[in-house]
């Protein structure tokens, strides 16, 4: 089982690690948004199995609950993460910001 709680983890620092390398290296804002919708999500996830993988290693009612409840904050961030993106890119939409267009400077 730690074996498992390693894989998970270091799977999860993988993808938070690509998500800031996406966000430092995209052009513009729209773009930008997608590593740090997508990638940290995943990372999320990964990360929060770890946790409530690790927390089941002795297992009783009150572990088992804890992890049900690191499982919850999981379904909640998928909920909550699109969501916000959505939200930002609409308010960048209404602030009057462009999408970056080949042959400009990055933004």
């Amino acid at each position: 089982m730690d074996i498992a709680v390693t894989v998970l983890l270091i799977c999860g620092l993988i993808f938070f690690a690509g998500g800031t390398l996406g966000i430092l290296r995209f052009p513009d804002f729209y773009s930008r948004l997608h590593p740090a919708g997508k990638l940290d999500t995943l990372g999320l996830l990964f990360g929060m199995m770890a946790f409530a993988l690790f927390n089941l290693h002795h297992f009783s009612v009150g572990t088992l609950l804890t992890s049900l409840k690191i499982l919850l904050i999981v379904v909640f961030a998928f909920l909550a993460s699109p969501t916000a993106t959505h939200a930002i890119v609409d308010a960048g939409v209404r602030a009057g910001l462009s999408p970056w267009k080949k042959g400009e400077k990055r933004r």
